[in-house]
């Protein structure tokens, strides 16, 4: 069964131990640690080897998505020197300023697509550049974002075609025309059903729609549903 839970970013932001506390009582089998700020990511890694996450089947972390130059080389160290290798980091591209001080991570580093607010990583060309300069970065679909950016899915389509070898993360949520994620809808599930059998089924699901802790479960539900594959 495909590994699927929520970015803890969602659910507390800012807050990881809070959120892992609404996991705990359900069904979640991956989670995405977010330190979506750059001040949240020294109290995330202080926390670390403190935590028990042996009930995932699937771990990766969320880096800030602003920083200046100066400050990169210090996120990168950081990063690199807390995070196991077995986690994936998802690194949003815009964010990239020496592509230099990544390349050390590998296919540890997960590149995110982004949406229609971002000036860059939204289409295939445009992540094309990003993974020239970090050839052995995996990716980190998110089908939120894809949508946002072209309702039709046609984009969405040609990511996953050209980068499918890469895949190691999706993320679910809606997203509005403004770029806030926002819960799932039936019409976003069904735009995101378009797409589903070109993610394997072992690819894990990380949902960023916030949701209390009455709302996770059919949050994960709709997940499931909209990246099902259907054979024939």
């Amino acid at each position: 069964m495909r590994p699927i839970g929520y970015s803890t970013g969602a659910l507390a932001p800012g807050d990881v131990g809070r959120a892992l506390e609404m996991l705990r009582r359900g069904p979640a089998t991956a989670v995405e640690l977010s330190a979506l700020r750059l001040a949240e990511l020294a109290p995330l890694t202080a926390l670390l080897p403190s935590l028990d996450l042996s009930r995932y089947a699937y771990v990766s972390v969320h880096a800030p998505s602003r920083f200046t130059p100066e400050e990169e080389p210090r996120l990168a160290d950081a990063l690199f020197a807390a995070v196991p290798r077995g986690w994936p980091i998802v690194l949003h591209p815009d964010t990239i300023h020496d592509a230099g001080a990544w390349r050390r991570f590998g296919p540890q580093l997960a590149i995110e697509n982004m949406d229609g607010r971002k000036a860059s990583g939204r289409t295939l060309r445009e992540l094309g550049r990003v993974f020239d300069a970090l050839p052995e970065a995996s990716f980190c679909f998110d089908v939120g974002h894809a949508h946002q950016v072209d309702p039709t899915m046609r984009d969405a389509r040609l990511l996953l075609r050209a980068l499918g070898a890469r895949l190691g993360q999706v993320h679910v949520s809606e997203v509005t025309p403004g770029g806030r994620h926002a819960p799932l809808s039936r019409a976003a599930v069904a735009a995101f059903q378009t797409i589903a059998a070109w993610v394997p089924e072992g690819v894990p699901i990380i949902l960023e729609a916030p949701a209390g802790a009455g709302e996770m479960d059919v949050q994960m539900s709709l997940a499931g549903e909209a990246l099902q594959r259907h054979e024939g």
